[in-house]
């Protein structure tokens, strides 16, 4: 049976698989549309081994509240493209409230939760797995947070999200959210910056001030005002407040009646090293691909 274009476009939107896979299992099943949607299902597991070696460094950050417990979860996929799709937005989301409801101790008790969507499942981990053969990429869940108490969160454009955990005005707290989002703050305090941070920010602030010139007791001075105005930067309850700069954190928080115990940001592939590729030559490899299996 000769297989079209439209029997192909039709497999293809059923299943979001690539068209030379569909027009293959179209072949293969004699144009018969349920036969090659089960044919393709079948080799959805090997297409994830594929994708399993390819580096995720997109993706997105979802979060779910429900009373006092909440969750944030970070899953990576290879594009941009991904973040748009329905299956993996609900995946998402449902990872986030599986953190959430459940408390799960890793990644791979995570994974083993019950969960199916699109016919894949019944864990967590098996719906992943369908969802790359479906999608036709590689997907990670890389880390999560689970809270219990008052929480409120923020999410930006998707990709950077953020927890704070409070006592007192949930707007006021919701306001800290988007400010960490926008101001990227390293931790609550002065106090809590990382001591490798300080160490490394001194050594910069030593080597300038030693190209000074000045005497030791000014170089040393230079130094320490250096540190304190890094700390001053980087600590959240010392950083201006994004929504009126001329009150810190600190000071919008008293004036509110709440203080902030903790907050957890996540930014979407912050570490990841990323692959640069030449997209016209990825393109043109496709086309050369598709004209070899026309």
């Amino acid at each position: 049976m000769a297989i079209t274009a439209a029997m192909v476009g039709e497999l293809r939107a059923k299943t979001d698989a690539p068209m030379m896979e569909c027009k293959k299992a179209l072949t293969e099943a004699d144009g018969n549309m349920e036969k090659a949607e089960e044919i393709l299902r079948v080799k959805l597991g090997n297409k994830a081994g594929k994708a399993a070696s390819r580096v995720t460094a997109e993706g997105i950050v979802s979060c779910f509240i429900d009373g006092n417990v909440g969750g944030m979860i970070e899953v990576n996929c290879e594009t941009d493209f991904v973040t748009k799709n329905d299956s993996f937005l609900a995946l998402c989301n449902a990872a986030a409230e599986l953190v959430a409801k459940h408390n799960p101790a890793d990644v791979e008790a995570l994974g083993a939760l019950p969960y199916t969507i699109d016919g894949f499942g019944p864990t967590l981990e098996d719906a992943r797995k369908g969802l790359i053969g479906k999608i036709g990429e590689n997907m990670s869940f890389r880390r999560f947070k689970r809270v219990e108490g008052s929480v409120t969160s923020y999410i930006h454009g998707g990709r950077i999200g953020v927890l704070v955990e409070f006592q007192g005005s949930e707007e006021a707290a919701r306001d800290v959210a988007m400010h960490v989002a926008a101001m990227k703050p390293v931790s609550l305090s002065s106090a809590e910056v990382p001591a490798e941070l300080v160490a490394k920010e001194r050594s910069v602030a030593e080597a300038k001030a030693a190209e000074s010139g000045k005497p030791a007791e000014i170089v040393a001075k230079m130094i320490d005002g250096a540190i304190a105005k890094y700390l001053k930067e980087v600590s959240l309850m010392d950083q201006p407040f994004v929504k009126n700069d001329k009150q810190s954190i600190a000071q919008m928080l008293k004036e509110a009646g709440t203080t902030v115990s903790a907050f957890t940001m996540y930014v979407v592939g912050e570490g990841i090293e990323k692959k640069v590729d030449d997209f016209a030559a990825e393109v043109a490899a496709q086309v050369a691909a598709a004209k070899a299996g026309a």
